[in-house]
């Protein structure tokens, strides 16, 4: 696909950030997920002042964290099947790089990491009650992020400091 948005930062990270794709999350110009719109920009304010990003920009300046999506194409809105095609991509990056720390943004990536990653159920997952909060994984410690699209500021705040308390 054209434009296509591979996973981008520290290839021994401890944190891994997972988005839907580059059509939600930003990427499809630069090439570097969670970039190019006002939400992405947000965002990685947000993970600056948490402490997993050094610098917010294009290309964001990494220290221990990678970021990627579940599907990779910004040319479109993915299908169900075109999530399936790329599923085996995701995971293979996801076990390569070994972060002990999954941060699925937006409902999709947290059901997919929740079905695939956790024993949590993924029928009712209320992305408003997860935000910024710890569940237990199988091998990883998940934190979800409510969609950047959808913050309030409070929702900011809660993940800068929840981000912050993790790391200490």
């Amino acid at each position: 696909c054209d434009p296509f948005v591979p996973g981008y930062g520290d290839a021994n990270a401890d944190f891994h950030v997972v988005g839907d794709h580059p059509g939600v999350h930003g990427g499809s110009e630069s090439g570097i997920p969670f970039t190019g719109t006002p939400a992405a920009a947000r965002f990685q304010r947000a993970l600056v002042a948490g402490g997993l990003l050094r610098e917010a920009g294009t290309p964001p300046i990494v220290d221990e964290t990678y970021l990627s999506y579940l599907f990779l194409c910004g040319d479109r809105t993915p299908t169900e099947d075109d999530y399936a095609d790329h599923e085996p991509m995701f995971d293979t990056e996801v076990r390569a790089i070994t972060s002990h720390v999954l941060l699925p943004v937006g409902e999709r990536a947290t059901k997919h990491v929740f079905a695939n990653m956790t024993a949590e159920p993924v029928d009712e997952v209320e992305m408003a009650a997860l935000h910024a909060t710890e569940v237990s994984g199988s091998g990883w410690l998940v934190f979800p992020i409510k969609d950047p699209n959808e913050w309030t500021d409070d929702d900011e705040t809660t993940l800068v400091e929840r981000l912050q308390a993790l790391l200490e």
